[in-house]
């Protein structure tokens, strides 16, 4: 996921931290549905860069986050939304998200629903 398509902000004359303003913010984001489980994040450097923020604030924000189990970093592999429930859960919400990024790099997110249902139905 490209950190200008997160949809954060930060409003640097807010009383609460940018760290804190920018954890809160992906934890909504988590909840809301808009980062789904396994989503891929922006690395620090990229987000640092599109929220006008010092890497070291959003490194600091991400760290927080995997300690509150939101997010999990893989190594080289980079940092992704934390998934929860049972391993079929799981399972389904990675295909979900592979196939949400297969239908935006299509352009076909209107119909993307509708094809999900009709194989659902016919199986």
């Amino acid at each position: 996921m490209d950190a200008s398509s997160l949809g954060l902000s930060i409003d640097a004359s807010a009383a609460p931290a940018p760290y804190e303003q920018l954890h809160g913010a992906v934890v909504a984001a988590v909840a809301d549905g808009r980062l789904a489980p396994g989503s891929k994040l922006p690395t620090v450097r990229a987000l640092a860069e599109v929220l006008g923020l010092a890497v070291n604030t959003v490194a600091k924000a991400y760290k927080a986050l995997e300690a509150d189990g939101v997010i999990e970093g893989r190594g080289r592999n980079g940092t992704f939304v934390a998934e929860h429930g049972d391993p079929a859960e799981r399972a389904l919400q990675l295909a979900a998200a592979d196939y949400a990024a297969l239908a935006r790099r299509l352009g076909a997110e209107a119909s993307a629903l509708d094809i999900v249902t009709t194989a659902l139905r016919s199986h």
